[in-house]
């Protein structure tokens, strides 16, 4: 692959680089090259992709709610009987939950599509580059970038909405680069289809591409600023028509028999998009962790919610610290000088030049993207950073063949030097971070990339007519081997990530993590599971809800536990509060309205035992208080628990209190 891409890269000055559309037909090694990429992305994605089971459980029950009922999978409702949806909008639910639909609902035909559009975000990212370079060994890099990505070869194995997310946002990326092209309109307008229905998978995220395609064509594209802006205008139609048919549904569509908009206060489409998934989680006016209150002298250590933060706190090293690290940031450092190189060497180009675009699109997504990540202010996960994936690496991918192309000038040299040492350097502070993993590996990837810098300099250094030839092989072998060390650390930690089983709502790449000790651990692990709810999936209370003849089996706080029962008895849940027990359904009357019209059977709610160093003033590794002490119910809707513990009497199975609400209340 890196010998197509050296041959198929021109040399020359800016002005004798043959025009983007002018791309020859592609030679058989080329062919093979682009067969083997995609046909490898497939096979290393779909093998033995059920080991991540039902991943995320609250996406999984609610794919499993699309594959037994079609408003459910229009509206992206958690349950098959559609009283809420999930917290984001329905276009991944779409696509797992038709899955669902045609094949049966399972872990393989609800994670196969996400590996799927892996290898369409790659075969997209190749066309882009090829278009932009003329070069279809650039193509084939950027590809093999993005495939050897350690968070893509996460979440395109999971069944977060994510994947779809990026897959649209790259093919905005194309879309854009065919209509820089020749101002073709029509292509960008499908840029605004494209992030349009990115929109409708993860809201303004799908969007925070906008700027860095919208400034390019405004810059880029060859016809005249009064046409450059209709065509913006024209994309941006296309854009509210792709999203707002959707909005639209959400108002005409009588609310009584629709679900609830999830992560809104009013019911509303919009109301999410400004607050809970919008600009609530740049400015931190979304619950931390969908905590719920504890009772009145109890508060939660601050570091257990910190240990449920693994995007770190904001600044500019939150995408190269911690799990974004290892998950992103490998060549992040590298995207960054390959902007700066491209944009110096392509200074003196023609307005129009396809390269410096090329550049723009994938240079600014990443600052503008990066940079919103590191700003943001709630407590996220560091998987957003999936979005940042395709910028990088076509942005490598671009540099790398730009410095090729002025491989005989001093500066193709010296760039190419800085780029590969970057690469090199990084990864190896990133593996030093993890000196358990292959402590070997930092050392054969920063060695190779030093040396194939150095040498590339030693080259700089004018020779005779008859040394030349010599010069040029040498050069090949070290930009060759340069990049292919370079890309060691993020290959490596990829496919380290592949085999693991990943579930629960914040997975993570590499090798598999030793179990943390500690009674600190013990309290994050026993807290993580009653959040994905583990502690509900008793076979005794499951048999219970499978006997249940109502329209909903039972009722639960959060939306990830009613997943999770959904999920082992196959029976419709009502999750109270949604996602994290902060929407304001059902009120206490709409549950007593449930209740006597007999749709619903049982009312779940988990009982603890609250640990002494959780009291105000507590000290660190106290005992538990004294089992005479009542047990704290876990509830969001405390109203709603103590209406029905005054009406009806509680069974327990484990530490579930099971309350049988078909009786007549008391």
């Amino acid at each position: 692959m890196a010998a197509t891409l050296i041959a198929t890269a021109p040399t020359g000055s800016v002005a004798s680089t043959p025009s983007p559309t002018a791309l020859p037909p592609a030679r058989p090694v080329e062919r093979l090259g682009l067969t083997v990429l995609l046909l490898g992305t497939a096979i290393a994605y779909l093998w033995h992709i059920t080991v991540n089971g039902m991943g995320n459980n609250f996406y999984a029950g609610a794919t499993w709610a699309g594959s037994r009922n079609w408003k459910a999978l229009l509206f992206g409702s958690l349950d098959p009987s559609n009283f809420i949806t999930v917290d984001k909008p329905p276009v991944s639910q779409w696509v797992m939950g038709l899955s669902g639909q045609l094949f049966g609902f399972s872990s393989a035909s609800m994670l196969i599509p996400q590996a799927l559009m892996a290898v369409a975000a790659v075969a997209l990212t190749y066309a882009a580059v090829t278009r932009a370079t003329s070069s279809r060994g650039a193509g084939l890099l950027a590809g093999l970038v993005l495939a050897v990505t350690p968070v893509v070869a996460l979440m395109f194995r999971f069944n977060n909405p994510d994947a779809v997310l990026v897959l649209l946002m790259t093919a905005g990326g194309y879309c854009t680069i065919r209509a820089l092209e020749r101002a073709n309109g029509r292509w960008l307008m499908l840029a605004g289809v494209a992030l349009g229905f990115a929109f409708l998978a993860k809201l303004l995220e799908g969007l925070m591409v906008l700027p860095a395609l919208g400034i390019t064509y405004l810059i880029v594209a060859p016809t005249t600023l009064r046409n450059r802006l209709w065509h913006l205008i024209g994309a941006a139609a296309a854009l509210i028509v792709s999203a707002g048919w959707y909005v639209l549904l959400t108002i005409l569509w009588p609310d009584s028999s629709r679900p609830y908009l999830a992560g809104s206060t009013d019911n509303s489409f919009m109301d999410s998009v400004l607050g809970y998934n919008g600009f609530g989680r740049f400015l931190g006016h979304t619950p931390a962790t969908g905590q719920i209150a504890l009772p009145s002298g109890y508060q939660t250590p601050p570091g257990l919610l910190q240990s449920f933060n693994d995007f770190g706190s904001p600044g500019v090293g939150r995408l190269f610290a911690g799990e974004s690290g290892f998950e992103i940031s490998w060549l992040v450092p590298a995207a960054l000088v390959a902007f700066v190189v491209v944009l110096v060497s392509r200074w003196s180009a023609p307005r129009t030049d396809q390269i410096r675009g090329a550049a723009l699109i994938f240079g600014l997504w990443l600052i503008t993207m990066g940079g919103a990540f590191s700003a943001m202010k709630a407590i996220e996960h560091s998987y957003y950073t999936l979005t940042l994936a395709p910028a990088a690496a076509g942005m490598v991918a671009v540099g790398v063949h730009e410095l090729w192309r002025r491989r005989d000038e001093l500066f193709g040299k010296l760039g190419a030097a800085v780029l590969i040492v970057t690469m090199g350097l990084w990864a190896f502070v990133v593996l030093q971070r993890n000196t358990d993993w292959l402590p070997w590996l930092r050392w054969a990837i920063v060695v190779p990339a030093v040396v194939a810098a150095l040498g590339l300099l030693v080259t700089a250094i004018p020779v005779t007519d008859g040394w030349r030839t010599l010069r040029a092989k040498v050069t090949t072998v070290l930009v060759v081997v340069g990049v292919l060390a370079g890309l060691g650390g993020s290959t490596a930690y990829a496919a380290a990530t592949l085999p693991q089983a990943h579930v629960g709502r914040s997975p993570v790449v590499g090798p598999a993590k030793p179990v943390e000790t500690g009674i600190a651990a013990l309290i994050h692990r026993q807290t993580q599971n009653f959040a994905d709810g583990g502690a509900f999936t008793n076979p005794q209370l499951i048999t219970m809800l499978m006997s249940a003849t109502t329209k909903w089996s039972a009722a639960v706080d959060r939306g990830s536990i009613a997943a999770a029962l959904e999920l082992t008895s196959r029976t419709p849940v009502i999750a109270i509060g949604g996602f994290a027990a902060e929407d304001p359904v059902p009120t206490l009357e709409e549950f007593q309205h449930i209740v006597a019209d007999h749709q619903l059977t049982y009312y779940l709610v988990q009982e603890m035992q609250l640990p002494a160093s959780w009291k105000v003033g507590g000290q660190p590794g106290a005992s538990t208080p004294s089992t005479s002490e009542k047990p704290w119910q876990v509830t969001g809707k405390p109203e709603i628990a103590d209406w029905v513990s005054h009406h009806y009497t509680a069974t327990h199975v484990g530490n579930i209190a099971v309350y049988d609400l078909t009786p007549h209340p008391n």
